[in-house]
């Protein structure tokens, strides 16, 4: 089984967002939310919704990012 970055996505009122996705990553987020779902029991959720996490997850795992935030915490 993949050890995917990514836990359960959270059932959290969403914020509209209007974006244009080239069609091999919204295959990739199809198949990403496909696998998640084996994973983790639940139904496969809206490729869409892995976005706000993926995000999340990259950034509090980027340490050039958390080193300039500190540097500068008015950004």
């Amino acid at each position: 089984m993949a050890k995917l970055k990514l836990g359960p996505i959270a059932d959290e009122k969403p914020v509209k967002v209007t974006l244009e996705l080239p069609a091999n990553l919204h295959r990739d987020l199809a198949a990403y939310a496909s696998i998640l779902a084996s994973e983790t029991g639940r139904s496969a959720a809206d490729p869409i919704r892995l976005i706000v996490p993926m995000l999340e997850r990259f950034m509090a795992t980027d340490r050039g990012f958390a080193k300039a935030r500190r540097s500068n915490p008015a950004h």
